[in-house]
């Protein structure tokens, strides 16, 4: 018997990656918006090492120095705060503290939402209903409310607020993940699986899990700005991190006295703010249309214009 082989392939992950850069390359701003958050990125990770204690270093000398001067080093290119700190070294620092209280808050709601809502999908037992009332009950308060309630009842502190974050985002990933897996349930391979003798343990870990992770990465991305903006929000309330630690919401917040002398103070926080959420949402656009092959032609027909 003659087994005829294809010389057809998938294309090597450098071929993936070819493909994806060429498409990134024709969104400009998808591009603009990576290589920002590449450079934030970069900056978080090995900025703190490299500036050491510049951020709480006090210099009265420099109280509210203006922007845009090389006089006292590069370090006070965007100016000083009111007690004289450098903002840039403050912003890497600050950086380093919203970014990762926003990345344990996404990954515990994202872990939290999407193992309940596999439960709450795939089993037609009593504790799914239940699951699904209590997400009800937390989407029906305001999550900023929530979150001011539980803090100024608990107290401020980081484990507080990466709590009060992670539960008011969760019910998107649950409500998301039982939507997919009611549908991914009823397909053939679930079907064959049991048929095959395969528990329903096995049935969710191996067979519907895996397909509903990407979902769930996409949902992240785009809540990863959301979650910034909340505990920005809270911080500039005083009801985030205290000092000595801060964020970018407690900058904005201790410059907002000084918008008429010193606008320098609570602006570049803000416009860090404003840049970082909206690159997180136009990368996030990007890559949901790179993701669907029905909308990947988009992408692959920018051109430049001919002169």
């Amino acid at each position: 018997m003659t087994v005829i082989t294809s010389d057809i392939a998938a294309p090597p992950p450098a071929g993936k990656l070819l493909i994806m850069w060429r498409c990134l390359k024709r969104d400009k701003l998808a591009l603009f918006a990576a290589i920002f958050l590449l450079a934030l990125a970069i900056a978080t990770i090995a900025g703190p090492p490299l500036i050491g204690d510049l951020a709480a270093k006090l210099g009265l000398r420099q109280r509210n120095l203006a922007p845009f001067s090389f006089q006292h080093g590069w370090v006070y290119f965007l100016g000083a705060d009111t007690l004289g700190r450098p903002i840039i070294a403050r912003l890497v620092v600050g950086a380093q503290n919203t970014l990762g209280i926003a990345f344990v808050a996404v990954l515990c709601s994202m872990l939290t939402g999407g193992i309940l809502g596999l439960i709450a999908g795939y089993s037609e037992r009593w504790y799914s209903q239940v699951i699904q009332r209590l997400a009800d009950i937390v989407m029906s308060f305001p999550s900023l409310l929530l979150a001011l309630i539980v803090l100024y009842t608990l107290g401020p502190s980081i484990t507080n607020l990466v709590i009060v974050l992670a539960c008011t985002r969760m019910p998107i990933y649950l409500r998301t993940t039982r939507a997919e897996v009611l549908e991914l349930r009823e397909r053939m391979f679930v079907s064959a699986a049991k048929s095959m003798g395969a528990g329903s343990f096995r049935i969710v870990l191996r067979h519907i899990a895996p397909l509903v992770l990407p979902t769930l990465l996409t949902i992240a991305a785009l809540d990863f700005a959301t979650v910034i903006l909340a505990e920005s929000s809270l911080s500039f309330l005083g009801l985030g991190i205290q000092p000595p630690d801060f964020t970018w919401g407690a900058m904005v917040a201790n410059g907002r006295g000084y918008l008429a002398n010193a606008w320098w103070i609570s602006f570049w926080p803000g416009l860090v703010i404003l840049l970082t959420t909206l690159s997180l949402n136009l990368l996030s656009s990007w890559a949901r249309t790179f993701a669907d092959p029905q909308q990947r032609w988009r992408l692959q027909s920018l051109r430049k214009t001919p002169r």
